[in-house]
């Protein structure tokens, strides 16, 4: 058994919270810190079907990407799923805590590793939390290539980590890229900055259809890898980094988990 307030801590370790966004709702968001837990689930997304797992398996805590609750509450009801949710959760005393845009940003985050995943060079934040430290963090990365390439190579590079059936981008495959931003998720609100610092595409999750028009009219790639596929692997990495550091506990990513966005074959002949 191990408390969960050292849990709490050992995930503050791996994602320092004070490198999430503003608006963010990070850290503890369910549970007595004083409780012991075993066993313990990472997810992208808390889902009924993530709910009926954990409390099937008897688990302590969930450490979940996206924050439940995201928003304030006014009251917890059964009236919206999120009220079901958190319910179900509290009745059967599973914690939740979430590390969001910090674990995005962290050293070892995402966003560091689809610059390790796409063997970008002399990565740096998009937005550093301090300019002047000598391994600055912030929110997202950009960084080199070893060698410029078209874009349609760097598609198929970022496409070998990612099992979908094919993958959206905006731009002209033949365009040179030498520097690259990584903003995983929904990463459109750092086209500007990506800019800024004259990268020639951008990795994301997705973009709105404005964001893409955006980018066209910047000339600069977006490479859209869907959502959960741009970050979910990196909540399986999660589990096995919290096993290592805690033997004494059960730890897995869950295995309900799925992308909600389905697609079909292709229709046309």
């Amino acid at each position: 058994m191990t408390k969960l307030d050292a849990l709490c801590s050992s995930l503050a370790q791996m994602a320092p919270l004070a490198l999430a966004e503003s608006w963010d709702n990070v850290g503890l968001l369910v549970g007595r810190r004083s409780a012991e837990v075993d066993q313990v689930m990472t997810c992208l997304t808390i889902t009924p079907e993530v709910v009926q797992e954990a409390i099937g398996r008897s688990v302590g805590l969930i450490v979940t990407h996206h924050p439940l609750p995201f928003q304030p509450l006014k009251k917890i009801t059964s009236d919206s799923s999120t009220g079901q949710m958190l319910l179900s959760l509290i009745g059967a005393g599973v914690a939740v805590y979430s590390a969001h845009t910090a674990f995005d940003s962290a050293e070892q985050g995402i966003n560091q590793s689809w610059v390790n995943r796409l063997g970008l060079q002399h990565s740096r934040p998009l937005v550093a939390a301090d300019e002047d430290a000598a391994n600055p963090l912030g929110s997202g990365r950009y960084g080199e290539l070893p060698a410029a390439m078209p874009l349609s190579d760097l598609v198929h590079r970022a496409a070998r980590w990612v099992p979908a059936d094919s993958i959206r981008f905006v731009g002209d495959p033949a365009a040179t890229t030498k520097r690259v931003a990584s903003a995983c998720g929904s990463g459109g609100s750092f086209l500007a900055d990506a800019d800024r610092l004259g990268c020639d595409a951008m990795i994301t999750g997705e973009a709105t259809f404005h964001t893409c028009l955006d980018a066209k009219a910047r000339g600069l790639a977006l490479i859209l890898i869907g959502h959960y596929h741009s970050e979910r692997f990196a909540m399986e990495r999660l589990a096995d980094s919290l096993a290592a550091q805690h033997a004494d506990l059960a730890v897995w990513a869950s295995r309900a988990e799925t992308d909600p966005i389905r697609s079909f074959p292709s229709l046309v002949p």
